[in-house]
């Protein structure tokens, strides 16, 4: 069953914006793979010393990318010479850039244990970029947000993820015009068909959609790796 107009053409826009978002991403990890080895010799462990250049890395991508609320590398602690991971994240700030700072010992009362959740763990496993959320900052702005990743290398050996995060908000500036097009109850799903936008007050942010409704469907968008999908009018 082919689909309507407006709901082809909206599923081809949020591809194609999706699909530059992961050639920036991978663009991005690229960036820190080749400073790294730059930078160190092969086996070596990664010291807070070597990360002097991912702010300007980090600063760049936010200035090139106005819909990114924040941008940089998150380590494995694995190749870290303090033995606990290191995440070197930026916002947007007057000066350029503003450094995000997390509790990031183990022993922590809020600590970030970020190498457990997907935007690293599923980067680290496929080898490929990856998308998490929406959920809600965990600094506290009380914004959803998703984060899209890819995974960097030191050598050729895996040495964390890169990339950048962007809220709903912003995504819904982007693609409510044509999510709006559609005549009756449209979604953007992720991987989990959990709702990241809609187009009326009938899905919310994070809801899931166990099935499609009576009368629509969920058609599977054409950006690799990430596992997105529209719910649509059938």
């Amino acid at each position: 069953m082919s689909l309507s107009p407006p709901a082809a053409a909206a599923l081809g826009s949020i591809s194609a914006w999706f699909n530059e978002a992961s050639a920036a991403t991978y663009a991005m990890a690229a960036a820190v793979t080749e400073l790294l080895t730059h930078e160190l010799a092969p086996g070596s462990l990664v010291t807070k010393n070597d990360l002097a250049g991912l702010k300007a890395l980090a600063s760049d991508f936010l200035q090139l990318h106005p819909y990114a609320v924040g941008s940089g590398a998150t380590f494995s602690s694995a190749r870290m010479s303090e033995g606990q991971g290191v995440l070197e994240w930026w916002t947007p700030a007057p000066n350029g850039a503003e450094k995000l700072v997390f509790d990031l010992d183990p022993g922590g009362e809020r600590f970030y244990d970020y190498e457990h959740l997907p935007f690293f763990s599923a980067a680290e496993r496929t080898g490929e970029v990856t998308i998490w959320g929406p959920y809600v900052d965990y600094l506290g702005s009380d914004e959803y947000i998703l984060t899209h990743t890819a995974p960097f290398e030191i050598h050729g050996e895996f040495a964390g993820v890169a990339g950048y995060d962007v809220t709903v908000r912003a995504l819904e500036e982007i693609f409510l015009p044509a999510l709006r097009s559609i005549p009756g109850h449209a979604a953007l799903l992720n991987s989990s068909d959990r709702v990241i936008i809609g187009n009326s007050g009938a899905y919310l942010v994070g809801e899931r959609i166990k099935a499609a409704p009576s009368e629509s469907r969920i058609v599977p968008l054409e950006v690799p790796h990430l596992g997105l999908s529209m719910l649509v009018p059938a």
